[in-house]
């Protein structure tokens, strides 16, 4: 059995930039046990499954398809970047005729849509609220050391902790910050923090900054809730500090929802034979 497999950089519309996600196309069901040992071996952050929901769809005319996620470890409930991945290969590779691609998910049904040169997820949005410091406190010096904290916030929804440095600090800091991930799983004893958002205000372009690997559309789902917030805004661009770097373009609906829209680079394309 062969299955079509492409790797995409998210975020970025340049190769070996942004998050990169492998994508899956399944014409067929997969052993369930297949689908980790896959993205185990592919070994990116997450790997995407795109299957038929019936069996006389087709990746080029239908707009509805099943779309899991997988991490080298388990499956998630959802990947922003990866979705973008996905939504790229059937619009750019499989040439899909549709303006808008629905994927049927853990998440319930995520929509996609082609913007120009950007594809747009359409995501939940994520609400958080005030953390107590001496809760988290060991958390924090993990993370940080020292350096001054403005805010502290928690999403229950997705267990994420978002720390916001002082506005004294300028992004270089943030670029350079080093998060030691075994001390931080070292430090948390709440048994509630299963992942941490560093952020700090952006500048007068309006943009702001979160620290994660490497650019991460569901982190953006909480900041968006955040720096709208505090900034009074529901049109936002976020720049994402990690190594690899990314872009995202953000849009607050009324309706609890958030529009995400990001470029991609197609890096590989092959099969995979089983």
């Amino acid at each position: 059995m062969q299955i079509p497999i492409f790797t995409v950089d998210a975020f970025t519309n340049r190769p070996f930039c942004g998050n990169p996600a492998a994508v899956c196309l399944l014409e067929n069901d997969l052993d369930e046990g297949l689908h980790q040992k896959i993205a185990t071996e592919m070994n990116l952050s997450e790997t995407a499954f795109i299957r038929k929901l019936h069996p006389a769809d087709d990746f080029t005319k239908s707009s509805c398809f099943g779309l899991r996620w997988f991490t080298p470890a388990n499956e998630v409930p959802l990947c922003g970047h990866a979705t973008l991945a996905s939504a790229a290969v059937l619009f750019h590779i499989q040439k899909n005729t549709n303006s808008v691609l629905t994927f049927v998910t853990l998440s319930g049904e995520l929509k996609t849509r082609r913007e120009k040169d950007h594809i747009v997820l359409d995501l939940p949005l994520y609400s958080t609220y005030p953390q107590a410091l001496e809760e988290v406190g060991e958390l924090i010096k993990a993370a940080v050391g020292d350096m001054i904290v403005q805010d502290l916030r928690y999403s229950p929804d997705t267990k994420k902790l978002l720390v916001r440095l002082s506005d004294t600090y300028e992004r270089s800091v943030l670029e350079k910050l080093q998060v030691n991930a075994q001390q931080f799983l070292s430090a948390e004893k709440t048994g509630k923090v299963k992942g941490l958002i560093l952020t700090l205000k952006g500048n007068s372009s309006g943009k702001d900054k979160v620290l994660e690997d490497p650019v991460t559309g569901s982190a953006h789902a909480v900041l968006s809730s955040y720096w709208s917030e505090q900034l009074g805004k529901t049109e936002m661009l976020a720049f994402q500090c990690s190594r690899r770097g990314g872009e995202l373009k953000i849009s607050l609906r009324n309706d609890g929802r958030v529009e995400i829209a990001g470029q991609f680079a197609i890096v590989l394309k092959g099969n995979l034979t089983l």
